[in-house]
Order: structure tokens, then C-alpha cells, then sequence
């Protein structure tokens, strides 16, 4: 994904576009995708009573979640300059209370040998395993700079810290055509014990695959499998024409998958957060749409006052509530720069999650504009 403009397209080369049974509601359980792994320095920040959207009041893109063993939350987005002018290219910033957040830096400062030209590093993931902190990314490759039919690929770095610095494998994980290999996230299936990497789409369905033991690349003999595919409807109500954005969280009996569509930015931006569930982590899955007859699966869509909100991460609170971490454009400031693309600067919003019959749920389907308690600290 990109900071300003038109999310893939720009940087991908590409001038398209987008037109593109109920149960008893699940108790929340521990995030497999943010096991505690190392010790971090804690930032110091207060309880505080309640908030105030957005709870990070700048161009802060695709944020993904992390939460340490001290109860630290971080938060990774899409390369920006964090109101400095210097470009950085994979952001992190950390909180004790999911309201106050402090910019650590820049997660990936070297770039990697195969997209050292380029400046094009989307929606970063930071997985918690073994000791080690694993960062997946998407990135445009030096080799499509002369070949403009070549895609983005996926990229893994590690780290021992969650701040990083993250330093690149040293070839991409998996290439292809288009932005197909963008949005990956990982996720450890408590059940089977598999390493699972979600990501996608570029028109297509968001897929999964399992990783190897080593988390730097797909097990051999494994194939990508669809989940969620797209939907080719122009009816307003329709935001599945792309599906991208995935994240993954076991509540109860279910793995939920949340996603999101179809336009995240630009004069035409229609998105929102749509959700699946399955049984099991790697699928198939049912959407809510599918499984309660509505009109669509989405769970969180424009008010007055933010635009196009999607692209979440989920965290739980010392209480036990689960928290969406997203962006959305501001409706009364939606560009950072008067040259800048109309609905390009996504601010970083956070609400909390109601289960309702088996599904998550969002109070109105909207952001909220007016102050609320606020999550409670671990």
C-alpha cells in the first residue's frame, strides 16, 4: 500500500482504477499472532479514562499490531515521512494505552539488495516467534524499474527487537505480476501448529500458505489457497470488488478473518472492513454476508467524519475487550498538501469490538467521532 496517492496502483506502474447460523457469541481468547516473545523497554504513558479519534493524527497507513510481554503495543504502517520530509520505510510506533503513541523510527532503515532503487514498501506485518521478531512486506523490486510488467514481491526481514532494525533476507519470499503479493500477514495456528502467511489480492482472492519452520520461506510442496474472493458487482453497497488487508485472530471455535475493499483512496475512495470465519485457521471460509443473508460482510464503513476506513489489526486490552486498530481518511483534512491526492492522508483510528451472535462487531458500523473510555492498560 502507499502513503499518498492511489494506494497500488502508483506504485506498482499501473493506471488502473478501482471500481474495483448464529452461536453464542465467542469469548475472546489470546492473539496467537502477538505471542509474548522479549522484554522491551515499557513507554511510559498513563491510563487514561477515555479517547478521541484519530489517536495518531497523521498520514499513518495500513497499521498492523504487536503486543510484547511488558504490555507494550506496536504498531507498523506503510512508508511515510512522519511530518519530518524524510522518507522512511517501514513505520513503527509503540504505546502503553493504545491512545498515547510515540514514533520509534524507521523498522527497515537499509534497504534490501533487491528493491535498493525503489521507494515503494507497503503494509508491513511484525510477527512474534521463536525468540525472534519476523517482518513481512511488500515492496517493488529494482528489476521493475526496466521491466514494467513485473509486480511487487513479498519481502521477511528479522530482528531481535520489535523496534528492529529489521534487516532483509536478502531476496524476496515470492514475486509476481501486479500488487497480487502485497498485505502479507502472519499467523501461528494453535491448533496444527502451522505457520500460516496470508496476503493479497490485486483483483484476485486473499490466499494462504504454509511458511517453513525457518519463517523466511513457504514450506516445499505447499500451494497458495484461495479464501475470500472478489465480487464483480458496481452496486454501491459493494465493497468486495478487491479484497486486501488481511488479518487473522481465533476466537472460540472460529478463526475470523478480517479484510478489507475496495478502494482505499482517491476521488472514487469506497472501503471498508468486511469478515469471514472458518473452523480452521487455513479455511474455507464463510463470510457474514454468506453465513446471515446481508447485503455485504462489512463491519466498518465511512461516516461524515472518516472516510474510507479499512486495513485493520486487532489487540486485547487488560479487560478482555478486543480492540480494531485502522485507518481513515479525515473528511476535513484529507490531504496532507494542497498538491497531494484528495482522500490520501489516513489517520490511524481505534474502536472497540462488540461479539454479537458470533460475529465482531462495530457500534453503527462507523468510526467513532465522539470521546469514549478508553481500552484498559496491561
Amino acid at each position: 500500500m502507499m502513503p499518498n496517492l492511489s494506494n497500488h496502483f502508483f506504485a506498482a506502474g499501473l493506471a488502473l482504477t478501482l471500481s474495483a447460523c448464529a452461536t453464542p457469541a465467542p469469548a475472546p481468547v489470546a492473539r496467537a499472532e502477538s505471542a509474548p516473545v522479549a522484554e522491551v523497554a515499557a513507554p511510559v504513558a498513563p491510563a487514561v479514562a477515555s479517547f478521541t479519534n484519530p489517536v495518531v493524527d497523521m498520514d499513518f497507513p495500513d497499521p498492523a499490531t504487536l503486543t510484547t510481554a511488558d504490555g507494550t503495543h506496536w504498531v507498523y504502517a506503510t512508508q511515510g515521512d512522519n511530518g519530518t520530509g524524510r522518507t522512511l520505510n517501514l513505520r513503527v510506533a509503540r504505546s502503553a494505552n493504545l491512545v498515547d503513541w510515540k514514533m520509534v523510527g524507521d523498522a527497515l532503515p537499509v534497504k534490501p539488495v533487491w528493491a535498493s532503487k525503489t521507494q515503494d514498501f507497503w503494509a508491513p506485518h511484525v510477527h512474534a516467534a521463536d525468540g525472534r521478531f519476523y517482518l513481512y512486506y511488500s515492496a517493488k523490486p529494482d528489476a521493475a524499474l526496466k521491466n514494467d510488467k513485473l509486480g511487487l514481491c513479498l519481502g521477511v526481514a528479522t530482528a531481535d527487537r520489535p523496534e528492529g532494525p529489521f534487516t532483509d533476507k536478502g531476496q524476496p519470499l515470492q514475486c509476481g505480476a501486479g500488487f497480487i503479493n502485497i498485505d502479507p500477514m502472519a499467523f501461528d495456528d494453535p491448533a496444527t501448529g502451522k505457520r500460516l502467511l496470508f496476503w493479497g489480492s490485486g483483483f484476485e482472492a486473499i490466499k494462504v500458505q504454509e511458511l517453513a519452520p525457518d519463517r523466511l520461506s513457504f514450506a516445499p510442496g505447499t500451494k497458495p489457497v484461495d479464501l475470500v474472493a472478489t465480487i464483480k458487482d458496481e452496486q454501491p453497497s459493494n465493497y468486495q470488488r478487491l479484497v486486501e488487508g488481511a488479518w487473522v485472530v481465533k476466537r472460540g471455535a472460529y478463526y475470523y478473518l478480517f479484510y478489507s475493499g475496495d478502494n482505499c483512496c482517491g476521488a472514487k475512495a469506497h472501503y471498508a472492513v468486511m469478515v469471514a470465519r472458518s473452523p480452521n485457521a487455513a479455511g474455507p471460509y464463510q463470510t457474514l454476508a454468506e453465513a446471515t443473508g446481508a447485503a455485504n460482510s462489512v463491519i466498518l464503513e465511512a461516516s461524515a467524519d472518516f472516510i474510507a476506513p479499512g486495513h485493520n489489526g486487532l489487540v486485547t486490552d487488560a479487560q478482555g475487550d478486543d480492540w480494531i486498530v485502522y485507518h481513515a481518511v479525515d473528511a476535513k483534512r484529507s490531504r496532507n498538501r494542497p498538491t497531494d491526492e484528495v482522500n490520501s492522508r489516513r489517520v490511524m483510528l481505534i474502536d472497540r469490538i462488540e461479539w454479537i451472535d458470533g460475529w465482531p462487531r462495530v457500534a453503527g458500523n462507523r468510526p467513532s467521532s465522539s470521546t469514549r473510555p478508553a481500552p484498559r492498560p496491561r
